[in-house]
């Protein structure tokens, strides 16, 4: 893909696989919409990206609340008419050993609010200008690591893990992406999903206590592949294993499971389904 004129918002880009996927498309041409929560790993990104003739500018935004998801996207409406590549990076990790329960800003446990619920909802908000720039792309970086949604316990009030909330809401990307695929054919938006590597070298995976043994560069080329590599284009609702297409849990080839996720985070966003229709037709 050329990427001349073309403009990104890449999530999470301020550390890790995000900043370096942030960095690679900005030296190649894009308009890089760099987000994160820290203004100083934010402006060392953007410069790092001028710094290579690259053109960035940061967006702020704490993905743990909803309102400031829409307020994300919001700012990236504001400011361009296009936007030919979302690229869903951000997300928390498992926490390690004994990772104890957190919930967001809406009261939703933490994982499934920050690493499914966020990018559902900025998908959503972003489609009108994702279909007005097509032919475009959405890349929700997921994992390997993947458990079937209870539908009973989604929050995961009982009998808490930090690794099953992590693999819960991985799983909830994949389920999404399929699902959206579906809604999205024949509009020349695209989306598909993958596991980059595994335990890359990146703060998320030291912080789980688990020493890194895939590079973060491995990573940005499985992501990278997926947003920009001519043989995806027009494929849509596929999992990859790095640049390997790949089958996921199978609950995500679940139609029901599909529709009852959907029904579900349109709830949990405050969505009906009526605007949901419009934005995807």
């Amino acid at each position: 893909m050329e990427l001349k004129n073309k403009t990104v918002l890449v999530t999470g880009s301020t550390d890790g696989v995000g900043r370096m996927v942030a960095e690679r498309l900005g030296a190649a041409g894009a308009r890089v919409l760099v987000h994160g929560r820290d203004q100083t790993r934010a402006k060392a990104t953007v410069a790092a990206i001028e710094a290579e003739g690259g053109n960035a500018e940061f967006l702020l935004a704490d993905l743990s609340s909803l309102a400031e998801v829409r307020r994300l996207a919001g700012a990236v409406r504001a400011g361009t008419d296009r936007l030919d590549i979302l690229i869903s990076n951000a997300g928390v990790g498992t926490g390690g050993e004994g990772a104890k329960r957190q919930v967001s800003a809406d009261g939703y446990e933490m994982r499934f609010a920050v690493n499914y619920l966020a990018g559902f909802l900025l998908s959503s908000e972003l489609l009108p200008l994702l279909k007005a720039s097509a032919p475009a792309r959405i890349v929700n970086v997921a994992s390997a690591g993947q458990q079937a949604i209870d539908f009973d316990d989604v929050n995961l009030a009982r009998g808490y893990s930090g690794v099953r909330a992590y693999c819960q809401s991985k799983l909830a990307q994949i389920l999404f992406t399929i699902d959206l695929a579906e809604q999205l054919e024949g509009s020349g938006v695209t989306v598909n999903a993958l596991h980059p590597a595994s335990y890359m070298d990146t703060t998320m995976v030291r912080q789980a206590g688990i020493t890194p043994w895939s590079s973060v560069e491995t990573g940005a080329d499985a992501i990278l592949n997926l947003a920009i590599s001519p043989a995806l284009e027009g494929r849509s609702g596929l999992y990859f294993d790095g640049q390997r297409e790949a089958r996921a849990d199978a609950q995500a080839y679940d139609e029901r499971a599909r529709s009852r996720l959907r029904a579900l985070s349109l709830e949990l966003t405050g969505q009906s389904s009526a605007t949901s229709r419009e934005q995807h037709s």
